[in-house]
């Protein structure tokens, strides 16, 4: 069978071909029958040269062209025109369906032409529209993460104030606590200050309404203490009488037992009868007196009570001594303000 297919010539990767007619048996680069033409879709212009009166002259007697020589005498026309010469048409009829083909043909072509400029253009503009998009939704995102992790800090930044704050919170409280005991202890000290600050204005006003008769039993104290030292005095002068009296008596013995015994008689009847009255008052004050220091000493071995003394020596005998000695001392029958408060100041201290 006789085809129309390509042969092809030219050197390694830079190939051309021809279009020849050949028998279907033999190889490729074989003997061929003719050759139609020459083809050349390695360079720019793409170049093709055919014989068209040979062409059809072997399609009429029945060659058969190959799949691509098909397609490129489709490209060309002669195909169609063919075809228009099987149905019978004049030569005229085909030249002008041959020309009106072509024009359509050009026609799109150019049509082609624009619509791939314009469709450049549309998948350009689609490109920088779907850039910008990727751009704005690489921002977004670059956004939302910075949002994330400055919420993340604020949030870290939170906890961390707020385990501050726990810790702190017993050193508040124990600093409160302090504040409030130094605020109770100033306020005391304040307290202490105005009593003590009121205290000689209340000793002065308490001694000035004292009664007048507090005022008489100090003196009555005074002139007893004179008394008592009045009466030691005395008691002090007979003591010494006494005791050379003795004295002599003891030299007599010596002598004579009998004449001392009988002197003693006389001298003891004598003393007996002769004694003045005087002396017998001495005597009984003497008495007194030792009753009354007996009482004192009594007094002193229990320790001194405040109604013993003014007021004003209570309050500095509170203030001087310690409160383990000042046991006793302010019985429950004192009904003096002063003394009482300078006691309960005394405790409080």
């Amino acid at each position: 069978m006789i085809t129309l297919r390509l042969q092809r010539k030219g050197r390694k990767k830079r190939p051309f071909y021809h279009i020849v007619v050949a028998d279907s048996r033999a190889p490729r680069d074989g003997r061929i029958i003719e050759r139609l033409g020459r083809f050349d879709n390695v360079s720019e212009n793409k170049e093709l040269t055919y014989d068209e009166e040979r062409i059809i002259h072997w399609l009429k007697i029945g060659a058969q062209p190959s799949h691509t020589v098909r397609n490129i005498l489709k490209g060309e026309g002669i195909m169609y025109k063919m075809h228009l010469m099987r149905w019978g048409k004049s030569e005229e009829e085909i030249e002008a369906a041959i020309t009106e083909w072509r024009e359509a043909k050009e026609a799109k072509a150019g049509d082609d032409s624009v619509s791939r400029k314009a469709q450049q253009k549309e998948l350009l503009k689609a490109e920088e529209k779907a850039y910008k998009k990727q751009v704005e939704e690489k921002a977004a995102a670059a956004a939302k993460e910075l949002e994330r992790k400055k919420a993340e800090e604020a949030k870290a930044k939170e906890e961390a104030e707020k385990a501050k704050k726990k810790e702190e919170e017993p050193q508040t409280a124990a600093g409160e606590i302090d504040a409030a005991l130094e605020a109770d202890k100033k306020s005391d000290e304040e307290e202490t200050e105005a009593k003590a600050d009121a205290e000689p204005e209340e000793k002065a006003a308490e001694e000035a309404s004292e009664p007048a008769e507090e005022k008489e039993e100090a003196k009555e104290t005074e002139a007893r203490a004179n008394k008592k030292a009045a009466e030691e005095k005395k008691e002090a002068a007979p003591a010494k009488e006494k005791t050379e009296a003795e004295e002599q008596k003891a030299d007599a013995d010596d002598s004579s037992d009998e004449e001392s015994e009988e002197k003693e008689e006389a001298k003891g009847d004598s003393e007996s009868s002769d004694e003045p009255e005087e002396e017998k008052k001495a005597d009984a004050e003497k008495e007194d007196a030792k009753a009354d220091d007996d009482s004192e000493e009594e007094k002193e071995e229990s320790g001194q009570v405040s109604t013993d003394m003014n007021a004003n020596e209570a309050i500095d005998h509170i203030k001087d001594t310690p409160l383990d000695e000042l046991k006793g001392f302010v019985p429950d029958d004192e009904d003096r303000v002063t003394v009482q408060r300078a006691w309960e100041s005394k405790q409080s201290d």
